[in-house]
This record gives structure tokens, sequence and C-alpha cells, in this order.
């Protein structure tokens, strides 16, 4: 029996970091929006081709080519055990046709995971990230501040900061990307009592244990 499940919660809540972990360990495929239509475009798919012509308009990729991607990679082998979805569904209609997706593999969502976290925790999350220019190592000024300021450790290139770490930008996103784009996903599945919503600010591994938890209680029941 398959295991779809679909990760929710604002940029830098670390819900990436966990979806790798779970689609390794599980077994399941990681499909992220963005990896997908990058890989699209890369790949110069028909679809790819149409996403990469609506880019470099500075448009955003309509919903109907989105899930067109979607329904592609669902078919895919390695989607077969399960999904974890990170980024995807965005939209009341991107929820709607996954649901019909499923549907027609019978299969449906066991459970929407929210990362819960707050907007200042974020911001001082995120705001004080610094990566080396020469291959990305990453450091943070409070928890993992590099041995000499602004250098890294392992190659000696700059540390800089990314433009979506600067704080500004961060607020723009959480409130843009998140409260006001998540909130009509988030009362989809909640009408069907599917949102289990988890404390995002905690150490990387107690949220990690949490998340185990919730998913090995969906196993039990299945």
């Amino acid at each position: 029996m398959s295991l779809d499940l679909i990760l929710m919660g604002p940029p830098g809540a670390g819900k990436g970091t966990q979806a790798a972990r779970i689609a390794s360990q599980r077994g399941l495929a990681h499909i992220a929006t963005g990896d997908m239509l990058r890989a699209a475009v890369r790949d110069g798919t028909p679809l790819g081709r149409e996403a990469k012509a609506i880019m470099a308009r500075g448009d955003l990729v309509p919903d109907d080519l989105i899930i067109a991607m979607f329904r592609e990679r669902l078919s895919a082998p390695d989607t077969e055990q399960g999904v974890l979805l990170d980024g995807f569904p965005r939209t009341s209609a991107q929820a709607e046709a996954l649901d019909g997706m499923l549907d027609g593999l019978r299969r449906q969502i066991a459970s929407v995971i929210v990362f819960e976290i707050d907007l200042e925790e974020l911001v001082r999350r995120l705001s004080g990230r610094r990566v080396c220019r020469a291959a990305e190592h990453v450091y943070h000024l409070e928890s993992r501040p590099p041995k000499v300021e602004g250098i890294c450790d392992e190659d000696g290139s700059e540390l800089y900061q990314r433009d979506d770490d600067r704080e500004d930008v961060v607020r723009a996103r959480y409130e843009k990307q998140w409260v006001s784009a998540a909130a009509p996903v988030l009362d989809y599945y909640s009408g069907r009592g599917l949102v289990q919503r988890i404390d995002a600010s905690r150490p990387r591994d107690e949220v990690a244990g949490e998340v185990d938890g919730l998913i090995n209680g969906l196993d039990a029941h299945a």
C-alpha cells in the first residue's frame, strides 16, 4: 500500500530537510515543485519548454501546466511506494486535481504535516545564515559561526548572505508565500481531517522524532 504525504510550511521551516530524510528512509519519491520544474526545463520536455517560455517572460507558471507536469511525474515507477510532496499543491485547484490523480490510481493523501514556526524565529534562523561562494558550505552567525569571520572554514572562500535570507525578503515571503497562499489549501485539507501540525522551531532531531511518530501512527492505522 502506498504512503502519500504532503509537507507544508513557510520557506525556511525545515520541511525540505525532513522531506529528503523521510523519502530516503521510507522509499518514497520526494517531489518538490521547484525541482520538478527545473528538471523539466533542463530535460527539454514539451511541458518544460512551455514552462521555460513562461518563466522567461517573468510570469508565474499556471496551475494547468503544474498539474500536467505533476500528472506526468506521478506515472514514474519510483512513485509506486508513495510520494512526499513539498511545495505542491499550492492552490485549492491543484489540491482538487491531485485528489483526482490519486483517485485514478486508487490512492489518497494520508496526511498533511504542517511545519509551524514563529515569524521572528524564522527571521533569526534565516537572516543569520551565511554561505561560502566556492562550494555553498552553510554557516550561521549564532549556531554555527566560522572560525574566522566572513571566511569559510573548509575552503577559505568568502561567506555571503543570499538575497532570500535578507530580513525584509524573509518577512515578505512569509506573508506572501505562506500566510496568504497556504490558507485555502489548509482549509481544503482541514475539512477532511488530514492536517497535523508540529512545532518546527525546535531542534532538527526533535522535529524528526515527532514527524516519524506521526507517520508511524498512519502506518499503524493503514
